[in-house]
């Protein structure tokens, strides 16, 4: 789907601020309020708009700890590499799942309540899983920059 620059701006808007009023969203873009809606309509239906959430602060709920987590499969075949997706879709502590080329197979994104938590998480689902050959954690000291979403240019 081609994105022109009012498409852009509604794109921008809304990933900075989710719950922005479509009257306020169309008045940002200089439109009215029902061609707006058809255009943020027709974006979510392309899928450029995957869906809405509220950023929340992990420390305040309980997650204080954040892990990277390196993971190396003995077998890249297809179908071992979606049973560790499948595996890890299953852990709610474990928030990001990437797989990489080169040596590390996939990367981790995962957040406990404190050492002993991430500890049990790491050796009761992660270093057991089948087809794992090694797992490498970094955990986190401090966080410089966090910006959900993309870069929205102008066109």
């Amino acid at each position: 789907m081609a994105f022109d620059q009012i498409d852009r701006q509604i794109l921008g808007l809304l990933q900075d601020d989710g719950r922005m009023t479509n009257v306020e969203l169309a008045e940002r873009v200089g439109l009215t309020a029902p061609p707006c809606l058809r255009r943020v309509r027709a974006l979510e239906d392309a899928g450029a708009i995957k869906g809405y959430h509220a950023q929340l602060d992990a420390a305040a709920l309980g997650y204080p700890i954040t892990v990277f987590a390196m993971v190396s499969l003995r077998s890249q075949a297809e179908h071992d590499l979606a049973a560790f997706e499948d595996h890890v879709a299953a852990i709610p502590e474990i928030r990001e799942c990437h797989m990489l080329n080169g040596e590390i197979d996939f990367i981790l994104k995962i957040v406990a309540g404190d050492l002993k938590s991430f500890q049990d998480i790491l050796t009761t689902h992660l270093t057991p899983a089948p087809n794992v050959a090694s797992v490498k954690t970094s955990l986190t000291i401090r966080t410089a920059k966090s910006v959900p979403g993309i870069p929205v240019r102008p066109s």
